[in-house]
């Protein structure tokens, strides 16, 4: 497939990972705004686009483990997405523990 032709969305497979490469962008859109000085939550809009870049890619591929380096690319973007949902918990879970904590 030619490099032109990777935006063209033609069946239901390409529509539907077009689909979701904006959704990302969309979510990563409304994140970046509300980083301000919040740099996990920058660092989950830019993983965000990074993923949807991906589906972009799979629509020209034809599947998310081909070509293996793809496959690669999208376990990174899960793997860094789990690993800020777990450092969020756990912040969160540090924050309250504090606030419930009497200060002297």
């Amino acid at each position: 497939m030619l490099m032109g032709e990777i935006f063209i969305l033609r069946d239901p497979f390409s529509v539907a990972n077009g689909v979701k490469a904006g959704l990302w962008a969309l979510i990563a859109l409304v994140l970046a705004t509300r980083a301000r000085g919040k740099p996990l939550v920058a660092a989950i809009s830019v993983i965000l686009v990074a993923f949807g870049a991906s589906d972009i890619v799979e629509i020209s591929t034809g599947a998310w483990w081909r070509p293996w380096w793809l496959l690669v690319w999208k376990g990174v973007c899960v793997s860094a997405l789990l690993t800020a949902i777990i450092f969020t918990k756990r912040s969160r879970a540090r924050m309250a523990k504090q606030s419930k904590t009497p200060t002297q």
